[in-house]
């Protein structure tokens, strides 16, 4: 029996012996102090170390592997990783301006046997979520039978009875999801919040794919990593399957918001992966109930549209009327069974965060079965014994705004001064369906460069799903999330969030391929990142390509 526990963290506080002035290249070096005690939220779960300091199994040789570099080889690695993603064009939005995205070095490891299980539990979870907008939308026998309160469902803000009727040719509504999860103090995977509309982030799993496997070659040569790159077949397989069942060659098309939309730099990679058209809203129009594209050749029916523009602005006939970016007409196409919109108008119902709260009562409900993923332990505002709780313990909870988004308007109670809590009970008060609260959960952590040494930080993950009609299709590893400012639990990139390139690993029975083993993905140096050129004043149209969520 090999009772070897496998290699350990250096001893908190130990520092590495200098010579002649410089840190000496100690294996493990840049690991010193990663356990202090008094490091913040040092209950959390580590991922890659025990509490006792042993390295998990499935970041054996990955830490390997990194305690075998120096400082200056950590600092050139990350600096070549800024560079390429600076070269690529990847970036983001955040308050106004075009950044980098921000990728870590150091990847997030998942085991296969623990991968198979979060497959799975998301698999469910969006089953019983099509379940749910296809009643809600149609005979809503959940309301009738007494499951879900009615008023949950009619003052909901993203529910549209525009949608109601609507039948999608295969049915599906949602084509493309993305479920939020963290790992809590004990390691259980929890589901923090669905993203059923229009969820961005797929583009830089691969791109932090492609970046890594250029800048560290020689760790993926020792991992049976899953590939990522072919996520954007099985989306067109996804999208051609949603045409009408008469149609032998759909025309498939990928609508943005425009150049100064946040996610731009997506919309044009999913496009040119899928060899489909990129198009605007002022590209289309509809005529009786059908949408047409204008093309150089004339006008091509389009039969599919990807659309990566909120409800608000898709259609001015039934929405926003002063919308510049969507097409008037396209939601009575879609009633006419002329066009599919991918993702469905109206799936804002599904991912509304107290909707989120019954998702467990709808797998039961739909699915006959047992939740495999839990949600978080959530609070409902609007039920008048859990508003007394969190009325109460406001200083103990993160409370939310149901409409919230990009980690905006939460307040973390024990951080909070009592000024603002003050301020906070009474927003509560004043709407109690806009609000949940929820216990501070320690995200899990994983090591970070942090200037010359790895530090932990909290993170979250998004595996990305695909439904065709016939399979739900689960991306190995989805994006990860990290906070970089120390103690920070908010990993959005709009609050200073970074990513991390996520491994899911083969199995040892495995014969799918490994990310060397395969093809690289296309060319994507020639997809140009596109700067947002700020001039004195904005027009209507870009401000609304700003608003997008997407």
């Amino acid at each position: 029996m090999n009772s070897n526990p496998g290699p350990r963290l250096p001893p908190a506080g130990r520092r590495a012996r200098t010579v002649k002035g410089r840190r000496a290249a100690r294996p493990g070096a840049q690991f010193d102090g990663y356990l202090a005690p008094e490091r913040p939220h040092a209950g959390a779960y580590d991922e890659m170390f025990a509490p006792d300091g042993t390295v998990r199994g499935p970041y054996r040789a990955l830490y390997g592997s990194i305690a075998a570099l120096d400082a200056s080889d950590l600092t050139n690695r990350s600096q070549a990783l800024d560079r390429a993603m600076v070269d690529q064009g990847i970036t983001f939005s955040l308050s106004g301006q075009e950044r980098p995205f921000p990728l870590d070095l150091v990847p997030r490891v998942i085991p296969a046997t623990e991968w198979t299980r979060l497959e799975r539990g998301v698999t469910q979870r969006v089953r019983a979520l099509e379940a749910f907008l296809a009643d809600v939308y149609g005979d809503r026998q959940i309301l009738r039978d007494g499951v879900l309160p009615r008023r949950l469902i009619t003052s909901c803000e993203h529910f549209h009875r525009e949608a109601y009727g609507i039948k999608p040719p295969n049915g599906v509504r949602i084509h493309v999801s993305g479920v939020d999860l963290v790992r809590d103090e004990e390691g259980t995977f929890r589901v923090l919040e669905d993203n059923l509309r229009n969820p961005s982030g797929v583009s830089y799993v691969m791109e932090n794919r492609r970046t890594m496997a250029r800048v560290f070659p020689d760790l993926f040569a020792r991992h049976r990593v899953r590939p990522v790159g072919d996520y954007a077949s099985h989306l067109l397989r996804a999208l051609r399957a949603a045409a009408a069942p008469n149609v032998a060659d759909p025309m498939v098309v990928v609508l943005t918001p425009g150049v100064y939309n946040s996610a731009y730099f997506e919309h044009s990679l999913l496009a040119r992966l899928m060899g489909v058209e990129l198009v605007e809203g002022r590209d289309m129009f509809c005529r009786d109930n059908v949408v047409y594209l204008r093309t150089t050749e004339g006008e091509r029916q389009v039969d599919v549209i990807y659309r990566r523009i909120d409800d608000d602005f898709l259609d001015p006939v039934h929405h926003r009327p002063d919308s510049v970016l969507g097409v008037a007409g396209i939601l009575n196409a879609a009633r006419a069974g002329n066009v599919v919109v991918a993702n469905a108008v109206g799936n804002g119902v599904g991912d509304d965060k107290l909707v989120y709260t019954y998702v467990p009562e709808m797998v039961r409900y739909y699915l006959n079965e047992k939740p495999i993923l839990p949600n978080v332990d959530t609070y409902r505002c609007w039920l008048p014994d859990e508003f007394d709780y969190v009325m109460q313990h406001a200083d103990e909870l993160v409370i939310k705004p149901v409409e919230g988004s990009g980690g905006y308007g939460i307040v973390f109670g024990p951080e909070a001064s009592k000024k603002e809590l003050d301020a906070l009970r009474r927003k509560v008060r004043a709407n109690r369906r806009g609000w949940i609260a929820q216990p501070v959960v320690q995200l899990s952590t994983v090591p970070s460069k942090v200037d010359d040494r790895l530090a932990p930080r909290h993170v979250d993950l998004r595996p990305f799903a695909v439904n065709d009609g016939k399979d739900i299709f689960v991306l190995p590893g989805g994006l990860t999330r990290v906070a970089l400012p120390e103690g920070s639990l908010v990993v959005n990139s709009s609050q200073g969030g970074g990513s991390k390139d996520t491994w899911v690993l083969a199995s040892r029975s495995s014969t799918s391929e490994q990310e060397l083993d395969r093809p690289a993905l296309g060319d994507m140096s020639a997809v140009d990142g596109v700067a947002a050129e700020q001039g004195p004043e904005l027009s209507t149209s870009q401000q609304q390509q700003q608003q997008q969520q997407s």
